[in-house]
């Protein structure tokens, strides 16, 4: 925003078998026969019409492991939707499982289980080769195949007498109690058990702008009741807007607001968060370089508004630093940028999108730029494997080539970000369907804001709706005491009062809320 001052499955009509296939892994060494590096059990414990529940089981037959990797192909298109038990990715035909971090050890002997859901056409042929921690691993032969009980050479003619009315339910990963570790699945959020997650709740605004302009770090109190009266909403999320020239501690900022001061500052909010159950989400908001061209926000090179693009000459500083901050703590979420809109710099949308990603010298952006990879790459440089947000164009508004241009992440923890209200371009359930679907059919989708300048809910009603019917993620702005003539406040009081617009994001949130 510009500112002012688990589950169930439906089982075809035809009986089908269990199956499993167990896969003794050996090592091999020159000249010499090599002990069994593990044992993996690949099994099937339900199939339906073009999905199934399975799972894999690796024994570890070597020296103890602190952590572990198991990877295979996939011999028939099959494609993983969800996964707990460990951290799941899947490349084309290549799925790749690590431990969580309360399973990631592995004595001599000892055992790991992972689980997931995936579809399949055609045939669901198992996979016959495994890797432990990237070593090849050879097996001793393939297993069946799960098949029906009956295979009719001619479809039956009537349909069965009583076809199953209400589909078995897959029994669902017990969630996480309290704020989770966030990884990606699929299109889908899921914490360390693998339970799906939603990230619901609000913004929590003036980091990124009181420090720069002088007045504090906090717009408003950040203590513990101001916190409380946040997860008191049902909310279970918080986003909360940074100012790079603030963390990093430039001499333009007042000492007191800058640096070392600031960084204690984030940490306390970012623990008062967690401490509430909430995954706090920190995001990079106003950032270095000077922007005069089409929508510029402000002529001042400081961060002291909404930039095009983040800059390579503190960015990645600034996201190098954060992580090292957090990596340690995976429920802490990176947000990469607020609004990119080098699409009101340039010309083409194919300059637009090429800017976001790659960075450099982009046309109508007078300094150099830092892209979508160049910033992932700089987190992923530090180990961090914390979940990261990234937006698209036109101020986080415009998600229709983020697919096509969607950064390379080493860890697969990745997800799409998104903004809305009601005067944007994309603020229509025909954009949305357009737009939106096709990329939360492949990623998960965050709604890092959503509001309207009605002093009204009824525009965010549609959106919840909207997000609500595709199990996706929004979080409104903002939790601040401003009102509908300077930008869209939550809240009247930091008790927890909320505003004619806030009102219908808090009830909303606590009806989702058992």
């Amino acid at each position: 925003m510009r500112h002012p001052p688990r589950l169930s499955a439906l089982l075809s009509g035809a009986a089908l078998t269990m199956a499993s296939t167990a896969f003794a892994l050996m090592g091999t060494a020159p000249g010499a026969a090599a002990e069994p590096a593990c044992t993996v059990e690949y099994s099937v414990s339900g199939q339906w019409a073009g999905g199934y529940q399975g799972a894999v089981t690796v024994t570890n037959n070597s020296a103890a492991l602190s952590g572990w990797s198991l990877g295979f192909d996939f011999p028939a298109g099959q494609v993983v939707s969800q996964g707990w038990g460990g951290k799941w990715s899947q490349s084309a035909a290549t799925v790749t499982v690590t431990n969580e971090s309360w399973n990631g050890s592995l004595g001599t002997g000892a055992k790991a289980t992972a689980g997931f859901i995936a579809s399949w056409t055609g045939t669901n042929t198992a996979p016959t080769a495994f890797s432990l921690n990237g070593a090849p691993c050879t097996t001793d032969g393939a297993g069946p195949t799960p098949t029906p009980t009956t295979s009719p050479t001619t479809p039956p003619t009537t349909p069965p007498t009583t076809p199953p009315t209400t589909p078995p339910t897959l029994p669902p990963p017990t969630p996480v109690t309290g704020a989770p570790e966030l990884g990606v699945v699929g299109n889908k959020f899921v914490d360390q058990y693998g339970a799906v997650r939603r990230l619901l709740g609000v913004n929590r605004s003036g980091g990124e702008f009181m420090c720069v302009q002088g007045h504090g770090i906090w717009d408003g109190p950040v203590d513990d009741a101001s916190v409380k009266a946040i997860a008191d909403w049902k909310a279970n999320t918080v986003r909360i807007p940074l100012n790079e020239e603030c963390w990093l501690g430039l001499d333009n900022i007042k000492p007191e607001y800058r640096g070392t001061n600031y960084v204690n500052a984030v940490k306390d909010l970012v623990t008062k968060v967690l401490a509430h159950g909430m995954t706090p989400v920190v995001e990079l908001h106003w950032t270095y370089g000077q922007y005069t061209g089409n929508s510029s926000g402000c002529s001042d090179v400081h961060a002291s508004c909404q930039k095009p693009m983040p800059n390579a000459r503190y960015t990645p500083a600034f996201w190098t630093s954060v992580a090292n901050t957090f990596k340690n703590d995976e429920r802490v979420v990176f947000d990469l940028f607020n609004e990119p809109y080098p699409d009101r710099a340039t010309s083409t949308a194919a300059q637009a999108w090429s800017c976001w990603r790659d960075g450099g010298t982009c046309p109508g952006i007078g300094y150099e730029v830092a892209g979508m990879q160049d910033l992932l790459d700089t987190v992923r440089a530090t180990g961090a494997k914390n979940l990261v947000l990234v937006p698209g164009i036109a101020y986080s508004n415009d998600l229709s080539q983020w697919l096509t241009y969607r950064p390379t992440d080493s860890a697969a923890n990745l997800a799409a970000a998104w903004h809305v209200y009601n005067f944007n371009t994309c603020s229509n359930e025909t954009c949305w369907n357009d737009t939106l679907a096709p990329v939360a059919a492949q990623v998960p989708l965050l709604a890092g804001e959503i509001g309207e300048n009605t002093c009204g809910h009824a525009f965010i009603d549609r959106v919840m709706k909207w997000f609500d019917d595709r199990g996706l993620s929004y979080l409104g702005w903002t939790w601040n005491t401003w009102n509908c003539n300077s930008g869209p406040a939550l809240i009247s009081s930091y008790d927890g009062t909320p505003t004619a617009f806030g009102i219908g994001l808090r009830d909303h949130l606590r009806s989702l809320t058992p």
